[in-house]
């Protein structure tokens, strides 16, 4: 019963009008969405009305919680659910924007079995069990306001927490069948591979080196060159576009994008 009304609730926040105003922030911060089918750009408004309702934004360190901050990552967030079978991020409950990048003490254990803390400068961070996002505002705005760079936080850490929707952070999402894990594991593994050896070797690639610390950030990483440098990624990594573009159901190459 709880989950009949939870969906018949986002169904009717997704049918709402969009405010003007807050039209008027997507259109001015995410020329992302202008690159969209006018179908796919109703549909993010809709995905991005039930994040604004649903998840919790909170300021930190003095940002102030304003429409512009909550609008402007909720679109781009919203990016990744057009065209799927969606739930919203089910595992993130809070939202947490610093004004710049923020220091985080971390504790780590070496291989002789000493725990020590230290301090890790980020700009954004996830995590499966930690139930928040947090971001930095002046890096999600660069983010958003070029769109062909293949840099952007939001995408990026939201592409995380998809990873996260199936109990495992191994740089696979929730999949629909046995066979496309399959496929999955096989180009996702050797684009990895390839990644490292390029970034080891100082080629220049389309992808952001960072992917190669991990499975998990090679899929963000991958995330955020398929929907910003999309053209570029099926020209070098066909096979790897085809997984992506097989699991956001969007074709970013082949969007009409001003200038092209």
């Amino acid at each position: 019963m709880a989950l009949f009304g939870r969906n018949k609730r986002r169904q009717r926040l997704r049918k709402e009008p969009f405010p003007p105003h807050w039209r008027r922030l997507v259109e001015t911060r995410v020329p992302m969405v202008a690159w969209l089918p006018v179908e796919d750009r109703t549909e993010l408004l809709g995905h991005a009305r039930v994040l604004l309702e649903e998840k919790h934004f909170e300021g930190a360190s003095g940002l102030l919680m304003r429409d512009e901050v909550r609008v402007t990552i909720a679109a781009q967030a919203a990016v990744l659910l057009v065209r799927r079978d969606v739930d919203y991020f089910p595992r993130l409950t809070s939202i947490i924007v610093y004004p710049t990048g923020y220091v985080a003490t971390e504790a780590t254990h070496s291989d002789g079995g000493i725990w020590s803390e230290g301090d890790d400068h980020l700009l954004g961070h996830t995590g499966r069990d930690l139930h928040a996002l947090v971001l930095a505002w002046d890096e999600v705005k660069a983010g958003a306001a070029d769109p062909r760079d293949g840099q952007n936080l939001v995408l990026h850490e939201f592409a995380h927490q998809l990873d996260f929707e199936d109990g495992y952070t191994d740089g696979t999402p929730a999949l629909d069948t046995s066979a496309d894990v399959r496929s999955w594991a096989e180009v996702f593994g050797h684009e990895l591979e390839q990644l490292r050896r390029a970034a080891d070797a100082g080629d220049p690639t389309v992808l952001d080196p960072y992917g190669a610390e991990d499975p998990a950030e090679f899929f963000a990483v991958a995330t955020e060159a398929f929907f910003e440098r999309g053209d570029d990624l099926l020209r070098h990594h066909p096979r790897l576009y085809d997984e992506l573009r097989r699991f956001y159901r969007q074709d970013p190459a082949g969007w009409d994008k001003p200038g092209r």
